[in-house]
């Protein structure tokens, strides 16, 4: 596993480690950060450098609305937005399943997560017995 963590945000840098997971043989690649629309946040510019196609970003799930899903070759990609660090669950918990078992996850399938995609912060959380993602 590679981490960027400590260089300033660098298309070009995110792309390269992205092409070392993919040599080392890497099934799935999650970033994580940097995924807004402020232009400091250049994660998303480093996917598409990458090579990523299929590049689906932005979902009606919050906490995730800045999620990002694409592939390169067979190799799904995901952008994770930094709501990870903060909330239990996220658009991810939704979306990484679906992956797993090689589920489509395109526009179509992302825009029906709108229906329960409002993670309501109980105090005590219950997912999956919950609405989120229902």
């Amino acid at each position: 596993m590679t981490s960027v963590g400590l260089a300033p945000d660098d298309p070009q840098l995110i792309a390269a480690e992205i092409h070392k997971g993919l040599a080392n043989g890497a099934e799935l690649i999650v970033t994580s950060g940097g995924m807004s629309v402020d232009p400091d946040d250049v994660t998303r510019l480093g996917i598409k450098a990458a090579g990523a196609e299929d590049i689906v970003y932005g979902t009606p799930v919050f906490p995730g609305a800045m999620f990002l899903v694409a592939r390169i070759g067979t190799v799904p990609v995901l952008g994770v937005p930094a709501c990870g660090m903060f909330h239990k669950i996220t658009v991810l918990d939704l979306v990484l399943p679906r992956i797993l078992t090689g589920a489509t996850n395109g526009r179509k399938e992302l825009a029906a997560m709108g229906h329960g995609g409002l993670c309501r912060n109980c105090s005590v959380c219950q997912y999956p017995v919950c609405s989120f993602g229902k």
